[in-house]
């Protein structure tokens, strides 16, 4: 079976062949404005599904330090988190648990977009500081009723006032070749700040998300057009396999069985082959090949969803070309850091407090599932989660720094909570960025 989640002082789930992350268990292991995407056949559902009554519950104790956290994990998590049983041969680690200071040092940023918009290889300022009052339009909104508008104002206003300032800088980051798309973007973003703010004065609320969402992706795709080439070098072990050097677009088509209200979803997912070159190099690699089409969900408990796992003995992917199976190193790059970690979790390595760069933040994080006590033992399973990280920050949570990230599913995420085991993918499909993918295995015979 496949286990998921390892916290920081507990083990690690379960459920199909292979671990994923482990908090609990059983060894196991877009276009700047997009007007039409992945649609899905029944109105949203809660994000917080019902825990699964038919998991099997077990029993455990251990030491009052990791029970604290948990309980605290829970409460932050408002479900809760599922006891799907603890293996016998888990054992809680030693560090010590996070500072408070640290535990309550502000809400984390949740929203996908936003995630892979701070996760761009880049180092201007002056972008950076149009983009911050842009997204904290999300934060106003959270007040009720037109008095958020208020703030909503403030925001619009230093977000122009920066950018007057500052785009002869901005401007100046953009690769050269970049340029002309660059400026045509921040054209569309001058002029919708000045919409918004009509629509601010108009006292227009509900219109106010849609344009903010509009002119964030002006900004991302600015930011991307800051980025020249891959940024580093691969080690030289990995250099050869798939790898995915720039970010990815795919489209994977959910059929969903034995639910009156929804038939078939499309999620779109963009993948960070950044922060994730093998990870995500290796995924694209099997859709390619067409690996996951017709696969069934494999994992649904409300806290996690996964998929992956073949038929037959193996766990992962066996290449045709050599019979064997292929798995890739556990892949997590630092914030600050110039190139990812391979092979040790953060935990290993002593880092407790290191920010990752694509943290599991975001309802419907994508990663990379693995064997709970071999680190580079990832192949073909994948794992999205349906957790928001409300009480613990991203360098605190029971998942980063152990599990590789390399994707956020970006429209549709909310669909992810009426996916069950038996739900078949249809198809993935890449829509954008495959020329980015480099050394492709799909490519060769066999």
């Amino acid at each position: 079976m496949a286990a998921i989640l390892s916290c920081h002082y507990c083990s690690s789930l379960s459920t199909s062949k292979r671990i994923y992350p482990s908090i609990f268990g059983n060894k196991q292991r877009f276009d700047p404005i997009r007007r039409f995407g992945p649609r899905c056949s029944t109105p949203k559902p809660h994000r917080f599904p019902l825990l699964n009554k038919q998991k099997e519950q077990k029993e455990n104790f251990f030491p009052l330090k990791e029970c604290a956290f948990s309980i605290a994990l829970a409460i932050g998590l408002v479900t809760g988190v599922p006891i799907l049983g603890w293996s016998s041969y888990a054992s809680p680690v030693d560090p010590a648990l996070p500072d408070l200071s640290v535990l309550i040092s502000g809400p984390p940023i949740k929203d996908p977009g936003a995630l892979l918009r701070y996760a761009l290889p880049i180092n201007n300022k002056a972008i950076r500081e149009v983009q911050k009052p842009l997204e904290d339009i999300t934060d106003s909104l959270k007040t009720a009723g037109v008095r958020a508008l208020d703030s909503v104002e403030r925001n619009v206003r230093q977000a122009s006032r920066v950018y007057k300032q500052g785009k002869t800088l901005i401007l100046s980051g953009v690769a050269e070749s970049k340029k002309d798309h660059a400026k045509e973007l921040l054209d569309k973003l001058e002029v919708g700040m000045e919409e918004l703010q009509q629509i601010v004065e108009n006292r227009n609320r509900d219109a106010v998300a849609p344009k903010q969402k509009e002119l964030l992706q002006y900004v991302g795709g600015v930011e991307e057009d800051m980025v020249d080439g891959f940024p580093y070098e691969v080690p030289e072990e990995y250099k050869n396999i798939p790898l995915l050097k720039g970010r990815a677009t795919v489209d994977m088509k959910v059929k969903v069985k034995d639910n009156p209200n929804l038939d078939e979803c499309v999620f779109r997912i963009v993948l960070d082959g950044y922060n994730a070159p093998v990870t995500a190099g290796n995924f694209v690699d099997l859709v390619e090949r067409h690996f996951y089409d017709g696969i069934e969900i494999q994992r649904a408990d409300g806290f996690v969803v996964q998929t992956g796992d073949p038929k037959g003995p193996a766990e992962g992917f066996i290449d045709p070309s050599t019979e064997k199976p292929r798995t890739i190193p556990l892949e997590i790059m630092v914030d600050g850091e110039k190139t990812p970690v391979y092979g040790e979790t953060l935990e290993e390595l002593g880092l407790y407090k290191a920010q990752t760069k694509l943290p599991f933040n975001a309802f419907g994080t994508m990663a990379m599932a693995r064997d709970e006590f071999e680190n580079n033992s990832g192949s073909s399973q994948v794992f999205w989660l349906l957790k928001e990280s409300e009480l613990t920050p991203s360098n605190s949570n029971i998942l980063d720094g152990r599990y590789a990230v390399f994707g956020y599913v970006t429209e549709n995420e909310d669909y992810l909570a009426d996916l069950k085991v038996g739900d078949v993918i249809k198809s993935i499909e890449v829509v954008s960025g495959l020329d980015n993918l480099v050394n492709p295995s799909y490519k060769i015979a066999g």
